[in-house]
């Protein structure tokens, strides 16, 4: 941590902080970045203790636990095959929590919340790199549109609580999270876990091929999720803009890129095989972050390379426990069980 990070997370020293979805993989890296500075008192939330989708139990975490500073990190999250497969629920979830944690902070006292919104949020076609301005231009990739625009859609509900009521939420857009303790199950990984699993899988059954999903054409911008912690912490400490912020590395990856790296890492000599009738996401994903540079000083600091090689590196020292574990659990959202019971 640079010295411009200490001076500005050097603010937070006697601020009590909520810290939704804690327990998570950006959580628990926030959650530890910010016990590393001395914060004056931390309460770390969970979807176990606290269903935010449910406006009184949302209320009722900012009552009970009074806070300075609000960082929502509370989210349903899932790659494109779990989106595809629930996309009500992706957006029922994501707008009930997002909307139920600014009133709860409006209403309870709490000085700043941030929300973390999503690079998915953008137009499917938007200009690259994607700036700020650009999210509201058109509709996002059909796979995840329902995640992206309750996300979008929690952003304006903050301006216009701003402008009715004068509380002010920071939103942060992040861009793809990768890094030690990302989702490695089967059903609910990323982009980066999935092809690490099925390299390795590959290698040690000493197969000719693997098959990718698409044609190895789109790009992402992956960040570190050290990085992501850092620039969370610092939006609480220093950001005072309601705008959408872009969080992200700033550079671009294509996907045929990235299996090359995780290939080369892992020893794998087999071949690509790309099945083009699955879809390719998003075509391009590269995020513009002058505006985090400009409102807290964020400046991304760990090489895609070396990010990659602590992952594999992580997965392998960790992949007894994480490949016995139980699929992870989904909760209906309380408009499926309503649904569930009316059609029973």
């Amino acid at each position: 941590m640079g010295v411009h990070d200490e001076a500005a997370l050097a603010r937070l020293r006697d601020k009590r902080i909520i810290v939704t979805g804690g327990r998570g993989f950006l959580g628990t890296e926030v959650v530890r970045l910010l016990r590393s500075v001395g914060v004056g008192s931390i309460h770390v939330g969970s979807s176990l203790e606290h269903d935010l989708r449910i406006t009184e139990k949302a209320f009722a975490l900012v009552q009970t636990h009074p806070a300075d500073i609000v960082i929502n990190l509370a989210a349903r999250l899932g790659g494109i095959g779990d989106n595809r497969a629930h996309p009500a629920s992706y957006f029922y979830d994501n707008l009930m929590i997002g909307v139920n944690m600014i009133d709860a902070c409006r209403l309870h006292g709490v000085a700043k919340l941030v929300n973390i919104g999503t690079v998915c949020s953008y137009p499917k076609n938007a200009p690259v790199p994607f700036r700020e301005e650009h999210i509201w231009d058109g509709f996002p990739e059909e796979t995840n549109g329902p995640y992206g625009i309750s996300k979008r859609a929690t952003i304006v509900y903050s301006q216009a609580v701003k402008a009715q009521y004068g509380f002010s939420t920071v939103n942060l857009l992040l861009t793809n999270l990768y890094g030690p303790g990302d989702d490695f199950r089967d059903e609910t990984s990323h982009v980066i876990p999935a092809i690490i699993k099925k390299v390795l899988r590959a290698k040690e059954l000493s197969a000719p091929e693997i098959v990718a999903w698409g044609d190895g054409s789109p790009s992402r911008d992956f960040l570190h999720v050290h990085d992501a912690a850092r620039a969370v912490a610092l939006a609480a400490a220093a950001c005072e803009d309601s705008r959408p912020v872009n969080v992200g590395s700033g550079t671009e990856v294509r996907i045929k890129a990235l299996i090359d790296h995780i290939i080369r890492i892992v020893g794998y000599e087999g071949s690509i095989a790309w099945d083009t009738s699955k879809p390719n996401g998003q075509p391009r994903r590269v995020l513009d972050i002058t505006l985090a540079r400009q409102l807290f000083g964020f400046e991304p600091e760990k090489p895609f390379a070396r990010g990659l090689e602590e992952t594999v590196a992580w997965y392998l020292a960790n992949r007894s426990e994480i490949d016995h574990q139980a699929p992870k659990h989904r909760d209906l959202s309380p408009f499926d069980a309503v649904r569930s019971s009316s059609a029973g």
